[in-house]
């Protein structure tokens, strides 16, 4: 006998599929600003049109860039992470976005902000699928409202 399979039948089942309330509400307000940072960049086209007199095709490469970042490296991201669990990928990505968003604040150039974004965007791309093993872990028996309760940032 293992001692996985005897750890695993010390655990009376009612301990196994208790529901971590207080992570899941954690989880779901980090996703929240996580997701609220992102929503904020294009709100921001027209100030930063005016204020650094950025072309169209600048803030179209502003948008691409945030976008195609995260939607690119969520899925390696996640491929990595299922193989190889990364315990602390939750406050890297949330340090990341940090640091974008403080680069975006004082970014003197094109450039600066176009960096400060990419930033924003592999923060969300590292975030979110640790946010969702988390929940999942921490859901128990309540899978549905574990979602529910870690989705409320998603724009989709």
């Amino acid at each position: 006998m293992s001692t996985a399979s005897v750890s695993k039948q010390s655990i009376p089942s009612e301990q196994q599929t208790k529901t971590a309330y207080n992570i899941l509400f954690i989880i779901g307000f980090c996703h929240l600003l996580n997701d609220s940072i992102q929503s904020v960049i294009p709100a921001m086209f027209p100030i930063l049109e005016k204020s650094m007199g950025l072309t169209f095709t600048q803030l179209g490469l502003i948008g691409f860039s945030l976008n195609m970042v995260s939607s690119v490296m969520q899925p390696v991201v996640g491929l990595y992470t299922d193989k190889r669990p990364i315990p602390y990928a939750l406050p890297i990505g949330l340090t990341s976005s940090m640091i974008g968003v403080l680069g975006l604040a004082f970014a003197p150039s094109f450039i600066t902000i176009l960096l400060s974004v990419i930033f924003i965007g592999l923060g969300s791309a590292i975030f979110h699928p640790e946010g969702s093993r988390v929940a999942y872990l921490a859901a128990g028996n309540r899978r549905g409202l574990a979602q529910s309760i870690n989705l409320p940032g998603w724009r989709k």
